[in-house]
């Protein structure tokens, strides 16, 4: 077997592996483990909870997210309230200031969203923190549906699901709305595993005795802060009862913004959650994180372009037939991408072509963001990514 031919196999089989075999395996491992495992009872008693809501010129969705937050299903003696406009210079403060059920905290200067949480948490006094955005629209229970995790003394921590609002006019929606639904599958097989590998902002909880004050510079705060509950010795539980309805990026360039200061965020984020790496300490967590991210952040989009270029030199220079055919499939594959992405331009709904167009253009984000973190690109003061309405 030549070095080319190593490089195309192994590179396929990696590239499969991210993005489907891990979460099959687990999804196998998990429905065996069921039949083996005791369930542990939910808490039915509803514990004190914070709900903290950071700010940046939000005045379009506040008094939304103010009027969802009042409609949940919680006790309101056990529910308190705090948002964060720190460096907004819109009339979101004035909203927010009608209200004496809400703690509003405010400062003129910005200094990005974790010195934010972090002056916010000394304001906590309850067991529970929950922290949510404000373009975010909470189901009525998902309070409740948290809290009952808590019950499992080994949960340090509760991520809830991401949805985005089915809005039939939004052709980017549609493509991030398909990533969503394979995202929440697998953090519910992270979940039943071991633990989810890191929260997302739009809802997620903590023990409040967990929250780890970060750096003022962490970009993906809400990712460092969960897994480092899980270096603690705790788990992060996945609960789908309880989401987060967030109105799709307004356009793909907004959305490519979005996912490449994620992508900044992950790279960055390695050298907080690098304990994660270890295997004799961690060993369930870092089989996980390896699988679940750091092949798709390092090794995906290289073995792309690895998997194409020998593929090509195959056929040339080998001229098998099973390589024609796969060089076909991925040659197929770009075209169905690229086709993709001109329907966008053309404001044409894409279909199936989701998957070919979405995938590429990740990958592409990852790269892109990769570039702006290791030359010091990204700030953590980003700029808003413009959302569609939700109605």
């Amino acid at each position: 077997m030549t070095a080319a031919e190593v490089i195309f196999w192994l590179s396929l089989a990696i590239l499969f592996y991210c993005y489907a075999g891990y979460g099959l395996s687990l999804l196998v491992f998990n429905s065996i483990k069921k039949l083996f495992a005791k369930k542990i009872k939910a808490s039915q008693d509803l514990l004190p909870v914070t709900i903290i809501v950071p700010c940046y010129n939000e005045e379009a969705v506040i008094e939304q997210k103010i009027k969802n937050t009042f409609e949940l299903d919680y006790p309101s003696h056990l529910l308190k309230i705090i948002f964060i406009t720190d460096g907004s210079t819109d009339g979101s403060m004035n909203l927010i200031n009608q209200y004496d059920s809400i703690t509003l905290l405010h400062q003129g200067e910005r200094q990005g969203k974790s010195a934010a949480l972090k002056r916010a948490m000394r304001f906590v006094q309850t067991p529970v923190v929950v922290f949510t955005d404000a373009n975010s629209v909470l189901n009525k229970s998902a309070l409740q549906a948290i809290v009952q995790h808590y019950a499992d003394e080994k949960v340090g921590g509760v991520a809830g699901e991401k949805k985005i609002f089915k809005d039939r006019q939004s052709i980017v929606g549609q493509a991030e709305g398909l990533y969503w639904q394979y995202e929440s599958f697998m953090k519910k097989q992270d979940s039943d595993f071991y633990s989810v590998v890191g929260a997302a902002g739009e809802l997620f909880s903590l023990r409040t005795q967990l929250f780890h004050s970060l750096d003022e510079d962490v970009i993906l705060d809400d990712f460092v802060l969960s897994m480092q509950v899980c270096l603690k010795g705790y788990k992060i539980k996945y609960e789908p009862l309880a989401f987060a309805t967030e109105a799709p990026s307004a356009s793909l360039e907004d959305e490519e913004k979005r996912k490449t200061r994620i992508a900044a965020g992950a790279y960055q984020s390695l050298y907080y959650v690098r304990q994660s790496l270890n295997i004799f300490k961690y060993p369930l967590l870092a089989f996980q994180f390896f699988s679940r991210r750091l092949l798709r952040w390092y090794a995906s989009p290289l073995l792309i372009f690895l998997l194409f270029i020998c593929n090509l030199w195959l056929v040339v220079y080998q001229q098998g037939s099973l390589f024609t055919i796969l060089l076909l499939m991925q040659v197929v594959f770009y075209l169905l991408a690229v086709c993709g992405r001109l329907l966008i331009s053309f404001g044409v709904k894409l279909g199936v072509l989701n998957i070919a167009f979405y995938f590429l253009f990740m990958n592409y984000c990852l790269v892109k963001g990769f570039f702006n973190f290791v030359q010091g690109r990204q700030s953590v003061l980003w700029d808003k990514s413009l959302r569609e309405a939700i109605e």
